[in-house]
Parts: structure tokens; sequence; C-alpha cells
């Protein structure tokens, strides 16, 4: 029996098949690359905007939280209706440019500052070291030092703890009448008269009509408009006083503040300041304004049709060109927020996109947010 003669179909590729083959991948290969390589900067730019998004949508719920609650804690267990101070605002706004191309300068910001008591240092009352606690028993901020009666329950080695050097101090009257505020400048003592003890507190003394100086008012609670000494009558928050007495209250403040550090030119930083330890909240701010919509303040004055709602002059009287409320912060009863961040800035020569906003070779993203503190005041008084 003869075996049946074997027959090979099949075949392989011939080194001329091969090589084409080879080439065509490598045609494929490299056009896909190249179509890859195209889209990375656009997936990077797509990612590094929703980073941005993100970080001024938690930038914002920041401010949020810590407005919504400023001028809390002034009467612990009492409803007061009308809060001698919520937020202070330094508005800036430069005559002229304040950025040079994406370069922006610190006048180019405002700051926000949120007031509020230190919940842990109970509200206690100035005297003038006689603890006689009559209606006469009362000292002038003009001069220093002060002395300071502990409230019931409270020693005054334990309040002489609470206070701090560099603690700015509040104080407000028993009718919410007269305000101003002082600087501690020396670590507080306990003080003994007679069988009676309390706080010697040591402080730069205001000026006669209650003002200060920005260096003895770093929260503008009480700084005058145009920072002369006295402070002319047109530009005098007329809650301003110096005289107080055993009855009144004086408070250590626990603020929050909002700026933008401009240290480093290319990353403007909004920052937020408390108990002294300063966090970045966002980086690559460009855009940071704060407005008030205030009790008693003719929104008509400017010209403006229909008139602003919200004032960016803070420091400006209600009669002038660009209205204003005259730093008198108790008729506050709304804030408005505007922020503004960017992308990190593009320095690839064939990136050829810019901005509508200042032409920089980056993308930006804005938010504007209004806040109604809780505490501030809803009367116009």
């Amino acid at each position: 029996m003869k075996n049946a003669e074997r027959t090979n179909d099949a075949a392989g590729f011939t080194l001329l098949e091969l090589l084409v083959a080879m080439a065509v991948f490598v045609v494929i290969a490299v056009a896909a690359l190249g179509l890859f390589a195209q889209h990375i900067p656009l997936f990077t730019r797509q990612q590094n905007f929703s980073g941005l998004n993100i970080t001024i949508r938690n930038a914002v719920s920041q401010l949020q939280l810590d407005v919504v609650n400023a001028g809390s804690g002034y009467y612990p267990g009492i409803n007061f209706p009308d809060w001698p101070v919520g937020v202070t605002i330094v508005n800036s706004n430069p005559s002229s440019a304040c950025n040079t191309g994406t370069t922006y300068s610190s006048t180019c910001f405002d700051t926000l500052n949120v007031i509020s008591t230190d919940p842990n240092t109970p509200p206690a009352h100035p005297d003038n070291g006689t603890f006689s606690f009559g209606t006469t028993d009362c000292i002038a901020t003009s001069a220093s030092p002060m002395y300071v009666y502990p409230p019931s329950g409270t020693t005054a080695a334990a309040l002489a703890s609470d206070y701090q050097n560099g603690d700015q101090l509040l104080l407000v009257d028993t009718a919410n009448s007269k305000i101003t505020s002082i600087k501690l400048t020396a670590a507080p003592a306990t003080y003994t008269s007679g069988s009676n003890t309390g706080v010697k507190l040591i402080f730069n003394a205001t000026n006669t009509d209650g003002t200060n100086t920005a260096a003895n008012d770093p929260l503008s609670i009480t700084t005058c408009l145009i920072s002369s000494t006295p402070c002319p009558t047109a530009d005098l928050n007329p809650k301003l006083n110096t005289s107080f007495c055993s009855g009144d209250w004086i408070l250590r403040l626990q603020p929050i503040t909002y700026s933008v550090n401009t240290s480093n030119a290319a990353d403007p930083q909004l920052v937020r300041t408390q108990n002294g330890t300063t966090t970045v909240v966002a980086d690559q701010i460009i855009g940071f304004k704060v407005g008030a919509a205030a009790w008693s303040v003719n929104d008509d004055v400017g010209g403006s049709s229909p008139p602003p709602p919200y004032s960016y002059y803070a420091s400006n009287a209600s009669t002038a060109s660009n209205v204003g409320y005259s730093n008198e912060w108790w008729l506050i009863r709304s804030v408005q927020v505007s922020l503004i961040g960017r992308t990190t800035p593009v320095t690839d020569p064939t990136y050829t996109y810019t901005n509508g906003f200042d032409g920089g070779h980056y993308q930006i993203e804005s938010a504007m947010v209004v806040i109604n503190p809780r505490n501030m005041s809803m009367n116009n008084n």
C-alpha cells in the first residue's frame, strides 16, 4: 500500500510582504502617536480648567461658611438685634492699572475681615482700677492702661491667661451706641484693688475721637477715612467713642481675614488668616473684590442706571460720586464677593490662545456670591 502523497498548501509571509506590513504599521503608529501628542495639551488644559473650577468652588464655599457667621458671639445668651460689626472691608480702587500683563500687584485686590469674638474668652467689663462698680467707674481708651473686671464665674488669673500680647479687643457699651478697638502691646497681668482683683491691660491708646491708626487697628474697625488726627466730623463714624464704664463690655476678637498674597508675582494666592495661622485657599487668583449693601445708603448717588445695590467703596460717604457707607459696618446687611482665578500661565510660544479678561495665555474662571450673615443688623438704625 502506497503512502498518500502529502501536500502543504499553508504558506507564510514572504520577506517582501513582511517588510510592507511593517512599513504600513509604522505609518499608522506614527500617525496615531502624532494625533495623541496633539491632544495631550488639550487634555492637560481641560484638566487644569476642571481643577480651577473646583478650586474656585471650594474657595467660595469656605468664604460662605465664614462670612455667614460674621458678628457671632458678642453677647452670649442674649439676642441682640443690632450687632456692632460683623465684617470690615478694605476696598482697593487704584486710579491706574494694577497689573502689568500677567503680573498683578496687591492694589488689585480687596481685603475682607470677618469679625467674631473668641468663644473661649468671656466678655468682661472695663474699669478704671478702683473696682467700685459705680456710674463714674469709667475709662478713656485715649490713655493706657485700663483694667478689666472678670465676669461672675471667672477668676482674674484665668481671664489674664486668655488675653495675649498683640490681641485686638473691641469695646462696646450696653446700648451699642459706642464702640472702639484697642490692640494690646504687652502680656496682661492681674491687678488688685482693695478686696477685688482684675486684669491690667497695656495698649496703644486710641485717638481722642476713638479712631486708630492702621497699625493699631489691623481690622480697620476704627480707622479714619482720610487718616488725619483728629478725624474730621464729616468722616467720623458716629458710634466711635473713647469713654466706657464698668457696665459696658470688652471683647477679645477672633477674626478671619481674607486677602491676596502677591509676594510671588507668578502666583497670587488667596489666603485665609486666623489666630496667626495663614493658609492658602486658592492659587493663581487675579481678582478678589468685596462689596456690601448697607442700610441708609442712597444707591442712586453716582449716576448709574439702575443704581448698584452693592458698593465697592466702603470708605466713601453715602453722598460721594461713588456711593459708600463711611465704614459704618453696623449698617451692612449683605456682602457680595467676586473671585477670579486662572490656570497656570503657559510659556510655550506655540500656545496662541489668549483670554478676553487681560489677554494672558491662560484660561480664567470666575464666581460671584451674595452672602447674608445671620448676625448682622437687619434694622435700619
